[in-house]
């Protein structure tokens, strides 16, 4: 059975349509400097209520006492965690997962897949890699949602722009909103992406992660070079 530490929840705010950001203030508990990997994840759970994973949305910090969560509408008890107010308690497991090898990627160029909330986790890497940019080659982030509305970040994602991160957006259910970007599936948009010297990182719907892997590995990418969070 997991340990469970109490944190409190410091602010919620809308991330996308149907997402919530959630930050959490683990300062007292021994869950500071708990998180080691991009990637990894944590079981969160409410008085009477099934306990669920999550990923964490925040890069490791050596004493960090802070956590994000990108949570997903539409269920039990992330509709009761997207519900709390600053100052209430939520049980919090310490980081569960292998994450991402983010050392696997220094020196080569980084594939990055995400769909709908699965970029929280990719989040974690982005925010890793930023801190030392040039320690690794092109970084490409392949990221779906379902609608214009539903993509977490938007504001960030212009950031990771200018800090030399490719972000290639598409939508796969664009209806009438006037969307004149790229639709589909992720795995559609590949492009001539080169895969030589690259690893890649996938979160997200399993068909996704399923047509990413066949995609990349059909060019050339062996399996080893491709990293799940879990």
């Amino acid at each position: 059975m997991p340990d469970w530490h109490t944190a409190i929840v410091k602010t919620t705010a809308p991330a996308a349509d149907g997402l919530t950001d959630l930050v959490l203030d683990l300062q007292g508990t021994p869950l500071v400097g708990a998180h080691q990997r991009p990637g990894q994840y944590v079981r969160l759970r409410l008085p009477g209520l099934e306990p669920g994973l999550f990923a964490i949305a925040s890069p490791p910090e050596h004493q960090g006492t802070e956590w994000e969560f990108l949570i997903k509408d539409g269920s039990v008890l992330p509709d009761a965690l997207i519900r709390l107010t600053p100052g209430a308690r939520v049980q919090v497991t310490r980081p569960e997962g292998k994450g991402f090898p983010l050392e696997r990627g220094r020196a080569h160029d980084v594939l990055l897949f995400a769909t709908g909330s699965g970029i929280s986790a990719i989040r974690s890497v982005i925010a890793s890699i930023r801190r030392e940019r040039e320690a690794y080659g092109r970084v490409t982030l392949y990221f779906g949602a379902r609608t214009p509305g539903a993509f977490a970040y938007w504001d960030e994602l212009h950031e990771w722009e200018a800090g030399g991160i490719r972000v290639v957006r598409t939508v796969s259910q664009p209806g009438a909103s006037g969307w004149q970007g790229l639709t589909g599936y992720v795995q559609a948009h590949l492009g001539e992406v080169p895969v030589q010297n690259a690893v890649a990182f996938l979160c997200g719907q399993s068909e996704m992660v399923q047509g990413v892997i066949a995609a990349l590995q059909a060019r050339g990418m062996p399996r080893s070079d491709l990293s799940l969070n879990f």
